[in-house]
């Protein structure tokens, strides 16, 4: 009787504790034999500068804010249902910008496993500046670089593949945190929850004065001073 109870209680028993604890270890592993993997998995080089034919005149374009501004219509979704970057507010990326990420993902991604692709275009949107010291006047200046306007809720990248999204959320929220606006990692779940708790929120808010019904009844005068872009948005998007 007492060499049982010993057997038991050793230092090296396997006890009932130990063994829900290991239980709670074991996942069913995701299945991957519906995905493959294309040819290039590697993200492309992005042109610096638009290519323009010869018989073309280099445009100079307005700031055109429009183009930053409001939400992501068409671009605000995985194609793949896996992985990505999402911007959270509205900005331009630069070739220094899209070359980073390029880079990060060449040296740390496995290609073997997994791929990325773009889904933002080539810098096209020219950005002009004078020179330091320069006298004002005279017409717009001289183009110095190019950038991809980029909307709140705009997919910028994708990854996809045989990987989990543990595997790769710490990249995706490296190169997320070095962007020059806000951004974050996102799977196809985060997406889909976040559009759910927007819904709830319009549904159980109580207050019937909301931002959008102060300006939409003009109340206080409210359509004299509130900015243009708030009456599209109603101070959604700023």
């Amino acid at each position: 009787m007492f060499t049982r109870l010993s057997f038991f209680t050793g230092s090296n028993a396997l006890s009932t504790s130990a063994v829900v604890k290991r239980k709670n270890y074991l996942q069913v592993p995701e299945d991957y034999s519906d995905i493959n993997l294309p040819e290039r998995p590697k993200l492309p080089m992005l042109t610096k500068v638009p290519t323009i034919l010869p018989h073309q005149r280099i445009v100079k374009m307005k700031k055109s804010l429009h183009l930053i501004r409001g939400p992501e219509e068409v671009h605000n979704s995985l194609l793949h249902e896996q992985y990505g970057i999402m911007a959270l507010t509205g900005g331009r990326l630069r070739f220094g910008h899209t070359e980073m990420m390029r880079l990060k993902i060449s040296r740390k991604l496995d290609t073997s496993c997994a791929f990325a692709i773009w889904r933002i275009d080539d810098p096209w949107q020219p950005i002009t500046k004078r020179g330091i010291g320069k006298r004002h006047g005279g017409g717009k200046g001289p183009i110095d670089h190019y950038v991809t306007p980029v909307k709140a809720g705009r997919i910028i990248l994708e990854i996809g593949g045989r990987c989990s999204y543990e595997e790769v959320k710490p990249l995706l929220e490296e190169m997320a945190h070095l962007l020059p606006f806000k951004a974050m990692a996102v799977d196809q779940k985060t997406l889909l929850a976040m559009k759910k708790l927007e819904e709830l929120k319009e549904q159980r808010n109580i207050n019937p004065y909301t931002y959008k019904y102060l300006i939409m009844n003009n109340m206080c005068g409210s359509q004299n001073w509130v900015k243009p872009i708030d009456k599209l948005y109603f101070g959604k998007y700023v």
